[in-house]
């Protein structure tokens, strides 16, 4: 059998600062042109206001390293273009650092050692988690004047003792869902925990800190040792300082640089599924929707949940009715958040989109005029090269004039290096749309990199899916029962 092959190197995304023109290196646009809302005039902030919660000793440790990023740090590596002197964060966001001894709230020492000491884990981390979410709690009513960002401060031992924590089923609750599944069937089983709230049987200490936090609607950065101090296995400090700082800049309110789209203003739309366990059920899924608009906002949304049973295994999809309450969020959202309807939108799922949910999504749409829905899927498939390094990322393969294959790692000529571990795999791009395949493996890379929670360029997954996961878990920590924040500032 003859296979036909066509490969394409797409180019590198350009992604927009302050200043007129594009760059490729979110260091070098952010050091010569500032941040994107540098555009917004009078709307640029000036000022990112730092509040810190933490017991003595790694506060201090904390706020010397905030005191740092206000100066210059050049990097230890310097035969490589990935790494970059660090300005200081006021050359850099052409903002200043401000910190104040009001927006700092001690944790007494005493009662952090009391906490740590409970021997269960699950009352050690509860206990632990209240001590940080009142030191917030504080810190945003104590004064006219709140901080942007809180810094919360982890020392070593929260670190160990609280990070994650699990709880096993007892046999007696394992008993009790079969026989609740047999008598009611799943779904009755699932309508009844959606009356009562359950604990977790997986829970994140930053999860549940950014959970317990966002009714303040207070943004938070997790702050711990390895990021404050210098260590032979640690990133070093101009590297930290750059990611840090750029997470900072987004989460005080700031835009720190937007992918440059052209064509129509577009709504970027992922669609993902959270694992979701507490003692009486199971398993159950609940759908989530990572949403970014060409103009630089994003948001995340919480559709219904979905029950899950062992026929299913992954494979979990809408219903009909599902998928439009969704989309209808989508617009909604969109709407609020940018004063108006996109005039495209493009849905991410990394699992074919089966008929009820085209229907579902197509009729959530109809007022869209450009409506795209695409799977981006694992892959087995690899290219080989000659030479040293593996195929470039950005490199676009079709098979036999259907199957397309995106690598979004890969050789990057920016660097002079393959940046991974591992042989990179791309992923596999379908739609049944009649779309092209170039716009959207150009649309992908695009949305690569728009993680603000990093300064670097080698981000291989699209933002509309790669935060699923911190999503999800923080959305199941907010609860059913409260609507979590839409703003990605949150969840970061």
């Amino acid at each position: 059998m003859l296979i036909q092959m066509e490969i394409n190197q797409l180019p590198t995304p350009e992604i927009e600062f302050g200043a007129p023109g594009t760059f490729i290196d979110p260091k070098v646009g952010l050091t010569e042109a500032g941040p994107f809302d540098r555009r917004f005039g009078a709307a640029h902030k000036r000022e990112v206001r730092v509040g810190f919660v933490g017991n003595t000793e790694i506060l201090n440790k904390g706020y010397k390293w905030i005191e740092r990023c206000c100066k210059v740090m050049p990097t230890e590596i310097k035969d490589s273009p990935q790494y970059q002197d660090f300005p200081g964060f006021q050359d850099i966001f052409h903002a200043k650092l401000e910190l104040r001894n009001q927006w700092v709230k001690t944790i007494d020492n005493k009662e952090l050692e009391r906490a740590l000491a409970i021997k269960n884990s699950k009352s050690r981390f509860e206990d632990v988690l209240n001590l940080y979410t009142d030191g917030i709690d504080k810190l945003v009513n104590c004064s006219q004047t709140r901080p942007d960002i809180v810094m919360c401060c982890l020392p070593n031992e929260v670190v160990q003792t609280c990070w994650s924590i699990s709880s096993n089923l007892t046999p007696k609750q394992l008993e009790s869902i079969k026989k609740r599944k047999a008598e009611r069937g799943q779904l009755s089983l699932f309508q009844d925990i959606e009356e009562t709230e359950e604990d977790l049987l997986n829970r994140d200490f930053r999860r549940a800190l950014k959970a317990q936090t966002m009714k303040y609607e207070m943004p938070i950065q997790i702050g711990t040792e390895r990021l404050f101090e210098d260590m032979e296995t640690g990133q070093e400090a101009a590297t930290r300082a750059w990611n840090m700082s750029v997470a900072l800049y987004y989460k005080a309110g700031g835009i720190p640089w937007r992918f440059k789209v052209d064509g129509p203003e577009t709504c970027f739309v992922g669609i993902s599924f959270h694992h979701l366990r507490t003692p009486s059920q199971h398993l159950v899924y609940s759908s989530l929707a990572q949403a970014f608009s060409s103009r630089g906002e994003g948001f995340a949304l919480r559709g219904e949940a979905i029950p899950w049973d062992e026929k299913q295994g992954r494979n979990v999809h809408l219903t009909e009715d599902q998928a439009a309450k969704l989309a209808n969020q989508v617009i909604q959202e969109y709407s609020e958040q940018t004063g108006g309807n996109p005039k495209r939108i493009v849905l991410h799922k990394t699992s074919r989109f089966d008929d009820s949910e085209q229907e579902g999504f197509r009729h959530g749409f109809r007022d869209i005029p450009i409506v795209e829905l695409i799977n981006i899927m694992p892959t087995q498939f690899r290219l080989l090269t000659y030479g040293a390094y593996p195929p470039r990322k950005g490199t676009l393969c079709t098979v036999n004039k259907e199957a397309t294959y995106l690598f979004t790692t890969g050789y990057m000529p920016e660097w002079r290096t393959y940046p991974g571990p591992h042989i990179p795999a791309p992923v596999r791009l379908m739609s049944n749309d009649d779309v092209d395949m170039h716009q959207v493996a150009s649309d992908i890379l695009g949305l690569a990199r728009m993680n603000w929670n990093t300064a670097s360029m080698s981000s291989a997954h699209p933002v509309t899916l790669f935060f699923s996961r911190r999503v999800g878990g923080i959305m199941a920590e907010v609860g059913e029962n409260e609507k979590p924040h839409p703003s990605f500032r949150y969840y970061m």
